[in-house]
């Protein structure tokens, strides 16, 4: 003991009361994923945009199946089907303005195509080209990220910079639960929160990550309880409920633009098909949950609310069918056209000035081609016995 404690004038300062910054108790999702169909909310919903929902349904399961038959016809390279995931996918571009953006991750063809971006444009990525396949800023949609979540940065920067800018512009970037686990969801999370930049995170989460099962991936309780560590609000959505989700989005759509912040939306659902068609789902999942989430399939929940309801009838059904088969007919006849390329076309978008190298490089490929070119002329001319 110190000379001034045996005098008693040593009087230790109390430590401030800690108080968080943010009261989390606003951010926490539901302890269940919100819900209209089959609910008493189904009441209140604007019966024409149920109506378009289920048409954008029935037309999103016809294309998953197209682009999935697709690839064993050998006319796609891969292909990650979202079936079972449709609600999801339609909802995400119908919540958005025509001037907001849309960042998709690899599976999210549908989302992409649902923006208006034509389906054989949107799959030219997974047919095996170089590019993209469409022009993100005329469609306000950015390329298809095949890397886990490196989307999401990117969909942060995008939209703070418009903040900065003064437009009014959200960005909505989706996200798989395997992406998650990456290091880009968790700094782009933190980036959005600490710049409140107008950004929604919709988190598909279908189950599995390949064939690593949630529980895997996560303790947390739900992957929307990831929200309030970076102190932004969650949100927890059945998100093969089209109705919920689209209600969902909206909301955090409307938080974002309003100045609110981000918002991490987690849609549960389920990846009825394959990771891709090159995985073998059964050696990790057995058929008896698959069937369970059959009966909880997204186009069918919309059908009985609408049916029920007296919204919809067999004719009504049966058009939304027939426009869907019309989609399928139109992508199947191009998709079969094989394309035209040109290997010239690898040495265009490396620099926006070539260097003297690849010039020097197209050059001599340029010569290549027009030799071989020439020789197949000639040979083509020959005669029977005068060919090599």
């Amino acid at each position: 003991m110190t000379v001034m404690e045996q005098r008693g004038a040593y009087r230790p300062t109390p430590p401030p009361a800690w108080q968080p910054r943010t009261d989390p108790a606003p951010l926490l999702p539901d302890a269940e994923p919100h819900r209209v169909l089959g609910t008493k909310a189904a009441d209140r919903a604007d019966t024409e945009l149920l109506r378009t929902l289920y048409a954008r349904l029935v037309r999103g399961r016809r294309y998953n199946a197209q682009a999935t038959a697709l690839t064993r016809q050998g006319r796609l390279a891969v292909y990650p089907s979202s079936t079972g995931q449709e609600a999801c996918e339609v909802a995400a571009a119908l919540v958005l303005e025509e001037r907001d953006w849309l960042f998709p991750s690899y599976r999210d063809t549908l989302a992409v195509v649902s923006r208006g971006v034509d389906p054989v444009e949107a799959l030219t990525l997974l047919r095996g080209d170089w590019h993209t396949g469409y022009d993100p800023y005329e469609h306000r949609v950015a390329p298809l990220s095949t890397p886990l979540a490196t989307q999401l940065p990117h969909a942060v920067g995008l939209a703070h910079a418009a903040r900065l800018k003064g437009d009014d512009v959200v960005a909505l970037a989706m996200v798989g639960d395997g992406g998650t686990s990456e290091g880009d969801f968790h700094e782009a999370l933190n980036f959005a929160a600490v710049w409140r930049a107008p950004v929604v995170f919709l988190v598909q989460n279908n189950g599995f990550a390949i064939s690593v099962p949630l529980d895997k991936q996560t303790a947390a309780p739900s992957l929307a309880h990831k929200a309030v560590g970076y102190g932004m609000p969650g949100r927890l959505v059945d998100g093969n409920d089209a109705a919920a989700v689209h209600e969902v989005l909206s909301d955090a759509v409307r938080h974002a633009r309003a100045g609110g912040g981000p918002t991490l939306v987690e849609a549960v659902t389920y990846r009825v098909d394959a990771h891709t068609n090159a995985d073998d789902a059964t050696r990790y999942r057995g058929d008896a949950e698959v069937e369970t989430w059959r009966r909880h399939d997204p186009v069918e929940l919309l059908e009985r609310e609408l049916t029920e309801r007296g919204l919809l009838d067999e004719d009504g059904v049966r058009a939304a069918r027939e426009d869907a088969e019309a989609m399928a007919a139109d992508l199947r006849a191009r998709m079969n056209e094989d394309p035209e390329l040109s290997p010239l076309d690898l040495f265009d978008h490396v620099y926006a000035e070539p260097t003297a190298q690849l010039r020097e490089q197209r050059d001599q490929l340029r010569a290549e081609l027009e030799a071989e070119s020439e020789s197949g002329a000639r040979d083509a001319g020959a005669p029977e016995g005068g060919r090599r």
